[in-house]
């Protein structure tokens, strides 16, 4: 009798566990289905709001924001729905490795939305402000702010799983030392870089002296790009020639465009001592005036420089508004005066040299 009545129960106790996880099951079905009308209709929802929002100036110059934040929404409905399902199931082994996971999906919108937001405000403060300390903020936010986000979420995710990141850090700590000094070259062009973002030296566009060109090619170049390794500069030629930053931190830079467009350039030549000095200086500057980028205010002016064993050295001064055409303005005003002076008779000296034969008795 009493075994019967042992059977019965566990009879029971059977039946009375498969209605519990009956129960769950439903309610985790229920669960999933309500969060997928949920997101139907919050597709809905966001769909309008977003078309409202699309009148603002930010939301029309950075659409990605918009999918960022939609990527967010559906990943807050997911951390949701999965709590509820692990809540309902019991599953409480899984609820923090859930959570971690979570956390760094997370920052894939983050990132996003953050560098968007700065790219913005860049746009609208870096411009119109004289200093530059807000460039190099926004620069430098905008390289790194994606790192730290994902260096944040696995920092949060292994907490929460129970890793102590403490003993991690302190470890990377001592390698970040020893690579440090394996990797000298990289860290001090790396640190060359963050100077050249704040003294700024040149930016993106300027026309620089390249003294690492190719021989028997162009000296000078448009930078390209600042990197926080090496910058790019475009030759005149068509070369693009990487440069260590510590190397360009280490050298004198000329920059052409700094202040303005505009530079003065100097173009040397000689004529002989019987020459018409007057009459060599009003033909090299009518040769200047012909060019339309040779400003008139200030003047072009030739004076004289030196007086050679030949020659009485001269100095043709002009100011160009386009300094990107320095090699072509005195190419054609040293060709052009060539074919002047030869037509006014304006000898251009050549060295001499006078040999006097004398017989001795």
């Amino acid at each position: 009798m009493e075994f019967w009545n042992r059977i019965n129960e566990m009879l029971a106790e059977l039946v009375n566990e498969h209605s519990i996880w009956q129960s769950a099951a439903m309610r985790a079905a229920a669960g999933v289905l309500g969060s997928l009308i949920l997101w139907m209709i919050f597709r809905k929802v966001v769909k309008i709001v977003f078309a409202r929002l699309e009148k603002y100036e930010f939301i029309q110059s950075n659409q990605k924001v918009l999918s960022a934040t939609r990527q967010a929404l559906f990943y807050g409905l997911i951390l949701a729905t999965g709590m509820y399902l692990i809540e309902v199931l019991g599953l409480e082994a899984v609820k923090n490795p859930f959570f971690a996971i979570m956390i760094v999906f997370f920052a894939a919108p983050g990132k996003k939305i953050i560098y968007l937001s700065v790219t913005y405000l860049e746009s609208r403060i870096a411009g119109k402000t004289e200093t530059k300390l807000d460039d190099i903020v926004f620069d430098i936010t905008k390289r790194f702010g994606g790192v730290l986000i994902y260096v944040a979420a696995i920092i949060f995710a292994l907490d929460r799983i129970g890793i102590n990141v403490m003993p991690i850090i302190a470890g990377a700590s001592v390698m970040g030392v020893a690579v440090g000094f394996a990797a000298k070259d990289t860290l001090s062009n790396f640190i060359a870089g963050v100077l050249l973002l704040i003294d700024r030296p040149f930016e993106v566009g300027d026309r620089i002296e390249v003294w690492t060109s190719p021989r028997n090619s162009a000296t000078w170049g448009d930078v390209m790009e600042i990197g926080m390794r090496a910058t790019k500069i475009q030759t005149t030629d068509n070369i693009t020639i990487v440069i260590p930053n510590n190397e360009i931190m280490t050298r004198d830079i000329i920059n052409y465009t700094s202040g303005s467009e505009g530079i003065r350039v100097r173009i040397n030549m000689g004529v002989a001592y019987d020459a018409d000095i007057a009459k060599a200086k009003s033909l090299i500057i009518n040769v200047a005036n012909q060019l339309d980028w040779v400003s008139k205010d200030p003047a072009p002016v030739v004076v004289v420089v030196n007086y050679g064993e030949s020659s009485v050295d001269l100095q043709v001064r002009v100011w160009i508004d386009d300094a990107r055409k320095r090699i072509h303005t005195i190419s054609y005003i040293t060709d052009k005066v060539k074919e002047e002076f030869d037509k006014h008779g304006v000898e251009i000296p050549f060295p001499r040299r006078d040999i006097i034969i004398r017989q001795g008795n």
